[in-house]
């Protein structure tokens, strides 16, 4: 697997890890949806399954479901603040084509299952 984490997601995730006060493991997944086709999902949870594929980054472990595994292979994890507040985000170098909000994508080989903005696939 080939996935980064920045430094600056890296503390922001130990912020969060901490605050919960349990050993936390962030999970990043694609899952069919989004305006594009794709959209990418993150949650911290406390066992990763037996099939994931699991990296550790400056004592952050990242968790991926063999099925979003290529669809991320070589993406990068950000955290980015604005002026409307802060988020992680997603360079997925896959992604021929995102939304507006980052939210979601579609790659060359694989479509995905669009949804229109307007039936709550993007909040744009």
């Amino acid at each position: 697997m080939n996935i980064t984490l920045t430094e600056k997601a890296s503390n922001r995730l130990k912020e969060i890890i901490k605050s919960k006060g349990e050993n936390l493991a962030l999970r990043v997944l694609v899952r069919p949806g989004g305006c594009s086709g794709f959209e990418y999902g993150m949650a911290l949870e406390r066992n990763p399954r037996p099939d994931d594929n699991i990296s550790e980054f400056d004592g952050i472990k990242v968790v991926i479901d063999p099925a979003s595994l290529p669809y991320l292979d070589g993406s990068t994890i950000d955290y980015v603040d604005s002026l409307m507040g802060g988020g992680f985000a997603i360079n997925n170098p896959n992604a021929v084509t995102s939304c507006a909000c980052g939210q979601s994508f579609r790659t060359a080989n694989a479509a995905g299952a669009p949804r229109s903005c307007g039936s709550g696939g993007c909040a744009h």
